[in-house]
């Protein structure tokens, strides 16, 4: 015997108490947005900013598996804060939906709480995944005097690699899933077992985010991942095309913006 499937409804009646609701809401995730922003403020400027710049990676000494562990755990700590305030943001209209979703559920704080930590949770896998990519260059790169006298070759890799990303079927595909937060909450929740599918929409939601915006995070190993002048430039970017309705049309421009830097970099290194 099959059980009849039912789709899910938003309601968008703006009645007091779900006013309220709304401004307590977006009044929490702002309140966490801004306080991941200071936080990174005040760490970048104290004696553990090294952690959070690629240029200092190579002086961090790890000579045994605690100052291993503690640069690991520095590091996903300050990639998870940088997510939280470059990535959260981007995000919030599907936040919005789900949370008027589950409205009259009990449970509908922990179930908007569970989303975020699946967004989060895959965003810091990624962030390990880069990092230790990251410090492996770093440790090639001093083992070869070649590549240490041409390092302007792994910027200008990076930049490449970012614009010509842009222009991929990968790129649009992920791209046009973050761009539908409605379509994506209604294909991905499905009502029973609420925290385990809270969860794995959040787990959706950042895997899809990850394939759209992987190589613009890649830009911060470039510039450090606490440099906040560039989380600003780059999480606007990625915000304005996810969100407005002619953002998916700045994606060319940015990638041809980024081809051209590359270049250009290339190109005064060739020369000098």
């Amino acid at each position: 015997m099959h059980s009849k499937t039912t789709t899910p409804s938003v309601q968008y009646s703006d009645t007091p108490s779900r006013l309220f609701d709304r401004k307590v809401f977006l009044w929490s995730i702002t309140s966490l947005i801004v306080f991941a922003w200071l936080i990174l403020w005040f760490w970048g400027r104290s004696p553990y900013g090294r952690y959070l710049s690629h240029e200092q990676l190579g002086d961090i000494g790890l000579n045994d598996a605690s100052s291993l562990f503690s640069a690991i755990a520095l590091y996903v700590a300050g990639w998870t804060l940088m997510t939280v305030a470059m990535m959260l943001p981007t995000t919030l209209p599907l936040l919005e939906i789900f949370r008027r979703l589950v409205a009259q559920r009990p449970e509908r704080v922990q179930l908007v709480a569970l989303v975020i930590t699946g967004y989060l949770g895959v965003w810091a896998g990624f962030g390990v995944a880069a990092h230790s990519a990251d410090w492996i260059l770093h440790e090639t790169v001093e083992r070869s005097p070649w590549l240490e006298a041409h390092a302007w070759l792994i910027g200008v890799g990076t930049l490449l690699l970012a614009g010509g990303f842009q222009f991929s079927r990968l790129k649009y595909r992920c791209l046009d899933k973050c761009r539908a937060p409605l379509s994506f909450v209604m294909e991905h929740w499905r009502g029973r077992h609420n925290r385990r599918n809270a969860l794995l929409l959040g787990i959706h939601h950042g895997i899809f985010c990850v394939g759209c915006c992987w190589a613009l995070m890649l830009l911060m190993f470039g510039v450090g991942v606490g440099n906040l002048g560039w989380m600003l430039a780059l999480g606007a970017v990625m915000a304005v095309e996810k969100n407005l309705p002619w953002g998916r049309k700045l994606s060319a421009p940015v990638g041809v913006a980024l081809l051209a830097c590359g270049a250009l970099t290339a190109s005064n290194h060739f020369w000098i």
